[in-house]
């Protein structure tokens, strides 16, 4: 059975701001890669239906584990399922990767909650690959989130 993670973290910014975070891809760039990597949008459509194209690039491939894609990089195809305004953002990832690990479609789902001064942010990964350890997905996102919450508050 596959594995599912999630995080939660609440960001002191309105949901509007922290919703256009994740559909603006220079502002994605900024947060999305975890401490330790760095982000690159090769393709981005913010619509539902819409697919975009990221790689995640190890900033010391040397002291790293080794890249999904290439020995220093994770590189992926998202698809936007659902796009509910201030609400809600589901995709589908899928890696680009010749390790069978790593196949099929992990589904991320991303709620924005008002919660007191700010917003409860939710990211929950369904349905991970095998070859991803859950505890590096949760601690991956839990860092994104971190990022999420300085760029925008």
């Amino acid at each position: 059975m596959a594995a599912t993670t999630e995080v939660s973290q609440l960001i002191r910014a309105p949901q509007k701001t922290i919703y256009e975070a994740f559909l603006d891809p220079a502002r994605l760039a900024q947060w999305r890669a975890p401490t330790g990597m760095k982000a690159h949008v090769h393709s981005f459509d913010p619509r539902e239906g819409g697919a975009y194209r990221l790689s995640l690039t190890y900033t010391n491939p040397e002291s790293s584990q080794r890249g999904k894609t290439t020995f220093d990089t994770d590189t992926f195809q998202g698809r936007f399922l659902e796009l509910a305004p201030y609400e809600r953002i589901v995709e589908a990832i899928t890696f680009e990767s010749s390790n069978p690990g790593l196949a099929g479609v992990m589904i991320v789902t991303s709620t924005f909650a008002l919660a007191g001064q700010g917003t409860e942010v939710t990211v929950i990964c369904a349905n991970l690959p095998p070859a991803i350890r859950p505890e590096d997905n949760e601690l991956g996102c839990r860092l994104s989130l971190q990022n999420l919450a300085r760029l925008v508050e």
